[in-house]
């Protein structure tokens, strides 16, 4: 089942609580929202909507709710790239690749990763 699609700031605060789970709303509003200017009210409102998408769960744990994610990074990331180009892009990967070649920066570590999954697509197809 494909996840519900989500926006940049809940990117950014499933990435914020990755890295600092499980979190109660307070902990997440002073962490996360208060750099952003966001309300403790906004970053509830927010988590509870990634928990209906499922992109959150919760427990009860001496009274207070804490959130942890349901899903690691990477595929959060894959996901929201996924979309990304299913909507944006129809489906086509082709001018992400064009936007990527243009921009440029990219490391030796990340050229060798992009290699390898270009051999490993090439195998793939292959393989069919």
């Amino acid at each position: 089942m494909r996840r519900k699609t989500i926006g940049d700031q809940e990117l950014a605060l499933l990435h914020y609580l990755g890295e600092n789970q499980p979190a109660s709303v307070g902990e997440v509003a002073a962490g996360f929202g208060e750099s952003r200017g966001l309300a403790r009210s906004t970053v509830l409102t927010m988590m509870e909507r990634l928990r209906a998408k499922g992109y959150l769960r919760r427990a009860q744990h001496a009274g207070v709710y804490r959130y942890e994610a349901t899903a690691g990074q990477q595929e959060v990331v894959n996901s929201a790239v996924g979309s990304f180009v299913e909507k944006t892009l129809q489906g086509s990967i082709s001018p992400f690749v064009a936007w990527m070649s243009e921009k440029a920066e990219v490391s030796d570590d990340e050229l060798a990763e992009l290699q390898a999954l270009v051999s490993r697509l090439q195998s793939q197809r292959r393989e069919d």
